[in-house]
């Protein structure tokens, strides 16, 4: 399918035929005439248009793929709710379907978006303040594991799962135990996002490999 993807893709050129001339658009919207452009420059626009070409149409060929993919889970779904006379809806979670020989899997994944309120700016406050007077008695991994959270290269972002590891920790001090109050109360679940992940082995008493759609994984 991918292989169609590339052959079927339409390029678009970047050649403006104007008066019987020739000529390329510039950043800044200009008309270049394109004898005075570097071979080098036209190879890296032409070949950039087709790749962009091709990644349109695929993402829009895996959008439809997803489509489909939960649209046949939902189907199989209607049966096992038909068989125990449930209704459809309610809260989802985590679910697995299976092929009957155990050898191929697809998995769903329900995460929940998160983002954090302005109580944790408190919260940072406070475990400034504890670390401050612990001083040289504060563990070193505490400290790390603090500046882990919160010294983060992008300004308003936060490293969610060190966060959380930050919220296990058993420290009786009641500043700290403020702090952390004050990391609950700022969660704030705005909505939530369903992955869907897949999965094959060549027997049932093999690992699962899993099948990487997204480039990164490939």
């Amino acid at each position: 399918m991918q292989s169609e993807t590339a052959e079927t893709a339409t390029v678009p050129t970047g050649v403006i035929e104007l008066g019987g001339a020739r000529y390329m658009r510039n950043a800044e919207g200009h008309l270049v005439p394109i004898e005075t452009i570097r071979a080098a420059d036209q190879l890296e626009d032409e070949q950039i248009r087709k790749i962009i070409a091709f990644a349109e149409q695929l993402s829009e060929q895996i959008t439809r793929f997803k489509e489909h993919t939960f649209a046949d889970l939902n189907a199989v779904q209607d049966l096992y709710r038909q068989d125990y006379g449930t209704e459809r809806g309610g809260a989802k979670g985590n679910v697995s379907y299976q092929s009957h020989d155990g050898l191929l899997k697809v998995q769903v994944q329900i995460a929940k978006l998160i983002e954090f309120g302005p109580q944790l700016q408190e919260a940072k406050t406070l475990i400034d303040e504890c670390l401050v007077e612990w001083g040289g008695q504060s563990r070193a991994e505490i400290r790390a594991l603090v500046n882990r959270v919160f010294n983060v290269e992008k300004a308003g972002q936060i490293n969610k799962a060190e966060l959380f590891s930050l919220l296990r920790l058993e420290i009786e001090d009641e500043r700290w135990q403020r702090a952390m109050k004050a990391i609950r109360d700022s969660i704030r679940v705005t909505g939530t996002k369903e992955y869907v992940r897949f999965y094959r082995r060549d027997e049932p008493s093999a690992s699962w490999r899993s099948i990487p759609i997204d480039l990164a994984a490939a």
